[in-house]
């Protein structure tokens, strides 16, 4: 590369917007139309043009009363000028399009019991709606490192600790205690929480403190304090739904979210422990990678969630 070039570069870099007005000029044989084209003014469009002569040191239009036509060197410039817009507006058209059209893969990741019962669900009717999106789905009580960059939407179940991401609340859970009806003859003889603690608990470990839960009366003022109950699990299992299963089977009480259990006591195969109390209730959040936009799949799938979570999918 000449001398020339090396100085002229930068510019060039930095005001690639002259290829633009240059093309105009050839296009339209004068620069009063080009910058009726461009909508900017005549003298901005002449200025730039001969800013960008003088810095390559080429002559690239020929100026005349009637007309400007380029040079030589001008028309083959004009040639590579033409292919760098098209292309330049190629780039542009199919950002726009994937800023709305709903195709091409699409990756997330979610809890796995939150994954089975209601995400999987809202994936099908999203599939027979978008054929032309692939979702690949990872499902895991881990959670996943959204700053990795390998997906491209997140579940998360609970309560978010990294205020800095990108969220919007799709639902929420309530925590439920539960056991098998095996153990109906003991709860019977419970007159509150402090009893609790001498029942076997099954923890789930995928939890911060699993086996320490803070019950609140149905009856209690708003200020009254929650009764805490610390149990010394007999069980600790790293999931959700072996949790379950462990419950289902008689091994003890445990707490789980609604949505996980809602068709086991609905069915008599779990009981309520407790019902006058309640447990905190979690958040169940959609979160993005950090990013300005979202791309139109993302924001489709998630309205699709919202209307599993709520019940009007169809």
């Amino acid at each position: 590369m000449s001398e020339a070039n090396n100085q002229a570069m930068p510019g060039g870099w930095n005001h690639l917007k002259r290829l633009a007005y240059f093309a105009a000029v050839v296009e339209t044989g004068s620069f009063t139309a080009a910058a009726e084209r461009l909508g900017i003014t005549k003298a901005v469009v002449s200025q730039q043009v001969a800013r960008l002569e003088r810095e390559f040191h080429s002559s690239l239009l020929v100026r005349s009363t009637r007309k400007v036509q380029p040079t030589a060197a001008g028309q083959a410039f004009y040639q590579r000028c033409a292919a760098i817009l098209a292309d330049a507006e190629n780039a542009f058209s199919e950002l726009a399009d994937s800023a709305v059209e709903i195709a091409g893969p699409l990756r997330l990741t979610a809890p796995f019991d939150y994954g089975i019962s209601v995400v999987v669900p809202a994936l099908a009717t999203f599939a027979a709606r978008y054929p032309q999106c692939q979702v690949d789905a990872r499902f895991s009580d881990q959670t996943h490192d959204l700053m990795a960059g390998d997906v491209e939407l997140a579940i998360r179940v609970g309560w978010l600790t990294d205020l800095q991401l990108q969220a919007r609340q799709i639902g929420s859970f309530r925590q439920l205690l539960v056991a098998a009806p095996r153990w109906q003859p003991q709860l019977d003889r419970l007159t509150g929480p402090q009893d609790l603690a001498a029942l076997p608990f099954v923890a789930n470990t995928a939890l911060r403190e699993p086996g320490r839960w803070q019950f609140t009366s149905a009856q209690a003022a708003p200020s009254a304090a929650p009764h805490t109950v610390q149990w010394q699990p007999v069980m600790r299992l790293d999931a959700t739904l072996a949790v379950r299963a462990a419950v289902l089977a008689g091994a003890g009480l445990s707490v789980l979210p609604d949505y996980a259990i809602a068709e086991d006591v609905a069915a008599g195969s779990l009981v309520q422990v407790l019902p006058g109390w309640t447990l905190p209730q979690g958040g169940i959040h959609a979160v993005f990678p950090p990013a300005r936009f979202r791309p139109a799949k993302v924001r489709a799938l998630v309205e699709c969630l919202v209307a599993q979570q709520n019940g009007t999918l169809s």
